[in-house]
């Protein structure tokens, strides 16, 4: 693991986790040049020393590493809520992308990609979550549905019994637009446009994993059909909804 050097306590703290040490330098330069304090590892061992070390705000993290893969990784830091994920693999197919995305990525870019163009996710993926932790800010929220409760300051939902049901950030984001809109037929491309942002390039397919994986989790719980699937229209939120 290289360390990062002193800087200004205001700069982001981005990792680089990949096992090909001229791409690691390559990136890490790239966006060292750019106002970033980079950290990098080659495999999970050396990265959890730097997550352990440092306050890290995004981990640019390769798919194929030695020991511990990156999808395994990507699974992991989504469900303890850790730091933002943009995940880079010479696998270039779309069943590929979505699974990244389904693990909780917030964003996928194939091998070989282009410097500026993982600054320009870069930049897109922090603007997202800080626009997201400002709106929290601004105006946090508790939904309540069949005995649910999602607290979206602390971004945590809560079954009928009080325990608290893991989310991933893109199921907390379909979840969020679920509850402002309940009761509505939604479009894979409102959801987007509500949960990610209109800006976001997200594959459809993902949007239908989530939603699959959305449901597993709250149908543990309580029985009946809470998203309904309308085909050709998209999805409707069937609950009872009460909110500030």
């Amino acid at each position: 693991m290289i360390p990062a050097p002193p800087s200004a306590p205001s700069a982001r703290h981005i990792l680089v986790v990949d096992d090909d040490s001229q791409l690691r330098e390559q990136m890490a330069g790239y966006l060292r040049e750019h106002g970033y304090v980079l950290h990098t590892a080659g495999d999970a061992a050396t990265m959890e020393q730097a997550l352990a070390a440092d306050s890290i705000d995004l981990v640019i993290l390769d798919v194929m590493l030695p020991g511990e893969d990156g999808l395994s990784i990507c699974r992991r830091l989504a469900e303890a809520g850790g730091p933002a994920i943009v995940m880079v693999s010479a696998m270039g197919e779309e069943v590929d992308r979505v699974l990244g995305l389904e693990l909780g990525a917030d964003d996928y870019l194939p091998k070989p990609c282009s410097p500026r163009e993982l600054l320009a996710r870069v930049r897109a993926v922090m603007r997202r979550r800080d626009e997201a932790r400002t709106g929290a800010l601004r105006k946090g929220k508790t939904y309540h549905f069949l005995g649910f409760s999602l607290d979206t300051l602390r971004r945590q939902l809560r079954e009928p019994q009080g325990a608290t049901i893991l989310l991933t950030g893109g199921e907390f984001s379909l979840l969020s637009a679920f509850l402002e809109h309940p009761q509505r037929i939604l479009s894979r491309d409102q959801l987007l446009e509500y949960a990610r942002g209109a800006q976001t390039e997200v594959f459809d397919r993902a949007v239908d994993v989530q939603i699959s994986r959305l449901r597993r989790k709250l149908h543990a719980y309580v029985d009946g059909e809470i998203i309904k699937t309308y085909r050709g229209a998209g999805y409707l939120f069937d609950a009872k909804v009460t909110r500030p």
